[in-house]
């Protein structure tokens, strides 16, 4: 069996227990599996963003699969050439894409098409989500502006929040084929 991943020093998932983290390959060439908190790991906007699937630069498409608590929402936005499916893993997750307002829960798939305006809320304590990039037009840069924006950590944690400059997080996303378009989603009730 091959393995077209490097494997990392072990390191500790959410429960304590020793586990292996893998490297996502920069241009994948072959199959590969990558098993749950496995890839690589940013905290990005006071969440856990972990890289599955990378496209470099003659790919189709990203996975990031991100653990977000319960209010995260992005700031309302449009990515100019990549569709992007959302599926919920964990938890439930309201939607609004262009006029279209949704709510998903575990097992829900969302479907948001490049050039609509759309953004969502954790609804639920937390929740675990998949992101699925792709486009026809040029190798898709999402996950990119995920590593641009997040810390790389080797434990796949949800940081402690800190203080996100909006300006920064929209000079990266523009860079990256993303227009930020307003706040993201006003805080839930306690």
């Amino acid at each position: 069996m091959s393995d077209h991943t490097s494997t990392d020093p072990t390191t500790t998932d959410r429960s304590g227990d020793a586990t292996t983290s893998r490297r996502v390959p920069v241009d994948p060439a072959g199959p590969y599996v990558l098993g749950r908190d496995e890839g690589e790991h940013f905290h990005f906007l006071n969440h856990l963003a972990t890289r599955k699937v990378t496209a470099g630069e003659r790919g189709a498409l990203t996975a990031v699969e991100f653990v977000q608590d319960r209010g995260f929402g992005p700031p309302l936005h449009r990515h100019a050439d990549e569709d992007e499916i959302l599926v919920v893993l964990e938890g439930e997750i309201a939607f609004r894409s262009g006029e279209d307002e949704f709510v998903g829960a575990a097992g829900s798939t969302a479907f948001l098409p490049h050039g609509v305006p759309h953004t969502f809320q954790v609804l639920s304590e937390s929740a675990r989500c998949l992101a699925i990039c792709a486009s026809r037009e040029r190798s898709p840069r999402f996950d990119r502006m995920v590593a641009a924006l997040g810390e790389p950590t080797p434990r796949p944690t949800v940081p402690a929040p800190v203080e996100i400059d909006p300006g920064h997080v929209a000079e990266v996303n523009a860079a990256h084929g993303i227009e930020i378009l307003g706040p993201p989603p006003a805080p839930l009730p306690a």
